[in-house]
């Protein structure tokens, strides 16, 4: 039996807190513990801000030179009808860099951390949970530009409805927790999962509507009612469409499609910290 298998196996015998318990426990952590996740965050922002020659200005290039790679690609080169493209496609790649990035440090959180996990006693759960609010950040900064193309380019795309950003970004922020505490936990026993999650990331991106809209999707399922599945069940479908009614359409989203995310993203949050729990003592064994 290889030592992956026996960590696991270790961290699944009992007695060990039940179901309700482990997530009071958990909660209970995370609160007592939120001058910890801030600190890491600010660590985390600082370090990399120091590592290049534009620091923090990075976290506001960076999403407008990926809109700028693809406005080249779909707009310019395969010339798309949609209107105001470059607004249309900063809708997603702005809260996919929050989701991919975030998911990209948990993936490493734990494992890149062997040190202090050996000999210091704290919960781990604080290391998943500062990648995701590290993402928050990035997301953040990327308002700038957003707002920037909103008042000097596409006035007419203005409305009261982007004031309901926070709502979505709520959504996204419990359905990325879920996957970053899933991602760093199974990291730790299957290393080959961080060499993975890039491409996954990638095929992930592609494959919800971050380039396209709707429409295109409604014809491209007209023959096809399986893609149509495939494409409902992707919780980014929902999420890129709700950004770009609030800040493309500037009307509402489908708040009925919205909460059922948001219900699926916390039935995944709570599995997740279940997992991430049992098999956090075994962490120190493995890594």
């Amino acid at each position: 039996m290889t030592q992956t298998s026996e960590a696991i196996r270790d961290a699944y015998r009992p007695v060990r807190p039940g179901f309700l318990e482990t997530l009071r426990d958990t909660a209970s952590e995370i609160a007592t513990r939120r001058r910890l996740i801030l600190y890491l965050v600010r660590a985390d922002l600082k370090k990399r801000g120091a590592d290049t020659v534009l620091g923090n200005v990075w976290w506001i290039l960076d999403p407008l030179l990926t809109m700028l790679v693809y406005v080249l690609l779909i707009s310019i080169i395969l010339r798309t009808d949609i209107p105001a493209y470059p607004l249309f496609v900063f809708c997603a790649i702005l809260p996919w860099k929050w989701f991919s990035s975030s998911v990209a440090d948990a993936v490493t959180c734990i494992t890149t951390r062997e040190r202090i996990i050996k000999q210091v006693n704290f919960p781990k759960v604080v290391l998943p949970m500062a990648a995701a609010a590290g993402g928050v950040a990035s997301f953040t900064f990327g308002l700038i530009p957003l707002f920037a193309m909103l008042v000097l380019l596409y006035r007419d795309h203005l409305t009261i409805w982007v004031l309901a950003l926070p709502a979505v970004a709520l959504v996204q922020f419990v359905f990325t927790l879920g996957v970053a505490l899933l991602a760093a936990a199974i990291t730790v026993f299957y290393r080959d999962v961080g060499n993975v999650a890039g491409h996954v990331l990638r095929i992930w991106f592609y494959l919800s509507p971050a380039l396209y809209g709707a429409d295109q999707i409604a014809r491209l399922t007209a023959g096809q009612p399986a893609i149509g599945v495939v494409y409902h069940l992707n919780p980014f479908a929902t999420l890129f469409e709700s950004y770009r009614d609030l800040i493309y359409d500037g009307h509402a989203p489908d708040w009925l499609a919205l909460g059922l995310v948001l219900l699926a993203s916390f039935l995944l949050l709570v599995v997740a910290t279940v997992v991430f729990r049992r098999l956090e003592p075994a962490f120190a064994k493995v890594i």
